[in-house]
């Protein structure tokens, strides 16, 4: 499996708060990863460096064998690498294909101001592609501030893969779902996995020892554990940290 994304010696620290610390990380191209921790473990402060939204203290990252520490989200993000968020953020006024539109079209290798939305046929197409892959296209003309928790989660997922990027980051991606929702997530992000790079920071245990092909565990900012899921199930210094002993 060719190599994705690597970090080297990464750290970052918040005054005396070392949220991160010396973390070796590497992912495959097209793997899917988990990344669990307990809280304060450093899971979303590792996430935003990834994608931009902090830079490091130290340490190195390096994306398809370029070294990108340092850059600022905007780049990061039209490298490849897009990172959806715990917050639900969508446009709530704006139908649910016109907020899959607009991430679609921002993707455009040439842009006519001028041009009128319905013209672009591809970006059109590509944004009627992802509100099938995401389970939304009956809710295509609905606002997006009358969906449900779990569809607005879904639209957010909608969001960042129209901008076809190669490393999908999903923070928390089943946050306040019922377990109904749950379980459909679980089946879209294993469906989007196929043929994309995916690392996944989730709570949820059962998902995410579902669907992880390897999972990384975080502890105090540094790495514990990496293995796959029978593999952490079965590592005792995970059971006593993060799994309480079970």
């Amino acid at each position: 499996m060719m190599e994705l994304l690597r970090t080297a010696g990464l750290s970052r620290s918040f005054g005396s708060l070392q949220a991160v610390l010396d973390v070796d990380f590497a992912v495959g191209a097209g793997e899917l990863r988990s990344i669990i921790g307990p809280n304060g473990a450093g899971k979303s402060t590792f996430f935003r460096l990834i994608a931009g939204e902090l830079p490091p203290s130290s340490g190195r990252i390096r994306f398809k064998g370029r070294d990108i520490t340092g850059l600022p989200q905007h780049a990061v993000s039209r490298l490849g690498i897009v990172k959806s968020y715990q917050i639900t953020s969508v446009f709530p006024h704006l139908t649910v294909f016109e907020n899959i539109r607009v991430a679609a079209q921002s993707r455009a290798t040439a842009y006519n101001f001028w041009q009128k939305a319905s013209a672009l046929g591809a970006v059109r197409d590509r944004a009627e592609r992802t509100l099938v892959a995401v389970g939304l296209a009956a809710k295509a003309s609905h606002r997006a501030a009358h969906l449900s928790h779990g569809e607005k989660r879904n639209l957010e997922i909608g969001i960042a893969l129209a901008t076809e990027p190669e490393l999908l980051l999903l923070d928390e991606p089943t946050a306040g779902m019922s377990p109904e929702e749950t379980e459909a997530t679980m089946r879209l992000i294993s469906e989007i996995a196929g043929g994309r790079t995916v690392i996944v920071v989730e709570h949820n245990m059962k998902l995410v020892m579902k669907i992880s092909q390897r999972i990384t565990v975080l502890h105090q900012g540094q790495i514990l554990a990496e293995g796959t899921p029978a593999d952490i199930r079965a590592n005792h210094r995970v059971q006593q940290v993060y799994l309480g002993g079970a």
